[in-house]
């Protein structure tokens, strides 16, 4: 099932991206895929406009400052609402504060929290299965990723009650009530060449088309960065505000891929990484529809610096590889990477809940024959710490991340959890102490799939990347645990003992690395990592994205 006709992102997506884009150079291949000369023409003259939230939680605290300032000759243009008509203010230079705005009475808001993730891909795949249960539901981030039900529809405290009621009743321990009492809202205000206006939605262009943006929120360090396109601030569904990039797709990669794979690899590393970056934008346009948005700019879509740190050869790569997408049965992939592998790849289900993706396998990250997962498969325990040991015949050998091993203290993980099940609300976080850790279950790559926490309260069974949010030591999920001992033979912590860096679904980027010193090509090596794809121009028969609940049938 693709995206409803009645979607908001729908909307965005027929808007942008659907039927508009292809580049003069990828012309001729547009029209061998299906569009008429005449569609491809006028496709290849646009590019597709992103909406990249690249200041997410903009005044949570009075001090939250946003510095806007238009490139040397150049002026920024102000438009907003008021007064039943569109105004306009211009100047060089534009600041945004928020005051603290008392309310005449207390207001109460609260949403029915029904459970929380560490990545949006199970967070997706948990809302398909409240949707299943009859309960609509939107995914949000807050901080971690959420799934509520859906504001609009449980609009009453007696309803929100009556849903949390029920689901107890089932059993349910994940779901809470998340309320809050507000006494004031924070009422974002610009100041621009001597005027003052105060206002929720302010939209915001430069005649070059560059803004510089200088960022103070909370207690982040002070940044400039410079950003194509134009600026929207805009309310989310948090109380406070997003400041919105809307940029060009290909101006938005050249602040991206500098920053997710480097600039010392060969070309064709660069490239592989343009495309998979370019996929993963359109394939994810979808993440931040509670707040008006697409994107994020940080580590939980792609890292976005905008334009201050652009470099000739990431930009080469993007104009080598201009409108290329990676397509599985004429559908976007889901075009994930990570740092470090640590020598096997994971499969999407090994990390996170959902249906497994036919071109993302669990394979060993080498060009040689270094491990036979066949005969010697890592869901085992005695086969995985023997593999765990070698750090020879690997694509990623002599990287940082390859292998690791961190030693945890009992306090420490005590904290760790301590932590995990308060914000998960679990009834089981007055524990005193950890009593063991235990690996109970791993995928055929190696991947912890279930660890067994027991306290002196009980066990807890941790499955997959939620592991990676209850305790700090682990840097994936290819990892074997120990305890240590004192002179009194008594725990003391756990050492955790693995490989690689992140998820490990994909593109191994420091195996890309390698594949790349060998002279492969940007094909080869995502043919690589991602078996059975196709790399193709953007084209208008193309799925970008599809129902998770539909995968399954399809994929078989």
């Amino acid at each position: 099932m693709t995206l409803h006709p009645s979607s908001p992102v729908w909307a965005k997506i027929v808007s942008f991206v659907r039927f508009q884009y292809l580049s003069g150079a990828v012309l001729a291949g547009a029209i061998a895929v299906g569009l008429t000369a005449e569609r491809a023409e006028v496709a290849a003259q646009k590019d597709i406009e992103l909406q990249v939230g690249v200041v997410q939680r903009f005044g949570r605290q009075s001090t939250d400052t946003l510095t806007l300032k238009a490139q040397p000759g150049d002026r920024l243009t102000v438009r907003f609402q008021a007064d039943n008509q569109t105004k306009t203010l211009a100047g060089e230079t534009a600041t945004l504060n928020v005051w603290m705005q008392p309310l005449p009475e207390a207001r109460i808001e609260e949403r029915v929290v029904l459970s929380t993730h560490r990545s949006f891909e199970s967070a997706e795949e948990d809302a398909t299965r409240w949707k299943a249960e009859g309960i609509p539901v939107e995914i949000a981030q807050p901080k971690r990723w959420q799934v509520w039900a859906k504001r609009d529809v449980y609009n009453t405290p007696l309803l929100r009650r009556l849903l949390l009621q029920s689901l107890q009743a089932k059993g349910i321990q994940t779901a809470f009530i998340d309320t809050q009492v507000l006494q004031k809202e924070p009422q974002a205000s610009l100041t621009i060449n001597g005027q003052r206006v105060n206002q929720d939605s302010l939209q915001i262009g430069a005649g070059r088309g560059k803004i510089q943006v200088t960022t103070q929120v909370g207690t982040d360090d002070r940044t400039t960065r410079l950003y194509a396109g134009s600026l929207r601030l805009q309310p989310n569904a948090y109380g406070t505000y997003t400041l919105v990039n809307q940029v060009p797709l290909e101006a938005y990669l050249r602040g991206v891929v500098p920053h997710e794979i480097g600039t010392f690899a060969a070309p064709a590393v660069l490239e592989a990484q343009a495309v998979l970056a370019r996929t993963y934008a359109l394939r994810n346009l979808r993440r931040f529809e509670v707040d008006d948005y697409q994107l994020c700019a940080d580590t939980q879509c792609q890292v976005y610096f905008g334009l201050g740190d652009t470099h000739p050869k990431t930009d080469r790569a993007i104009a080598a590889t201009r409108g290329k997408v990676l397509t599985y049965d004429n559908e976007l992939v889901d075009a994930v990477y990570s740092a470090t592998t640590g020598g096997v790849t994971a499969a999407f289900n090994d990390v996170w809940q959902g249906p497994n993706r036919p071109y993302l396998t669990t394979r060993i990250d080498s060009v040689a024959k270094s491990w036979d997962l066949a005969r010697k498969p890592l869901s085992e325990e005695a086969y995985f710490r023997q593999f765990i040991k070698q750090k020879q015949g690997f694509n990623e050998i002599d990287q940082k991340w390859f292998r690791w091993r961190y030693n945890s203290s009992m306090a420490e993980l005590n904290k760790d959890l301590r932590d995990y099940l308060k914000a998960m609300r679990s009834p089981l976080v007055n524990f005193k102490t950890i009593q063991r850790l235990d690996v109970v279950q791993r995928s055929l790559g190696g991947r912890v799939q279930k660890l067994r926490v027991t306290t002196d309260q009980g066990a807890i069974d941790l499955e997959k990347d939620n592991i990676l949010i209850a305790f700090y030591a682990p840097a994936s999920l290819l990892f074997h645990t120990d305890p240590i001992y004192n002179a009194k033979k008594q725990i003391t912590g756990y050492a955790f003992t693995g490989g690689g860096l992140g998820h490990g679904v994909g593109l191994s980027q420091t195996g890309s690395y390698h594949l790349g010193k060998l002279g492969w090509t940007s094909d080869r090596i995502l043919s690589f990592y991602f078996p059975g794809t196709q790399l193709r121009p953007i084209n208008n028969a193309i799925v970008f994205w599809r129902d998770p609940a539909q995968l399954q049938s399809s994929y078989q």
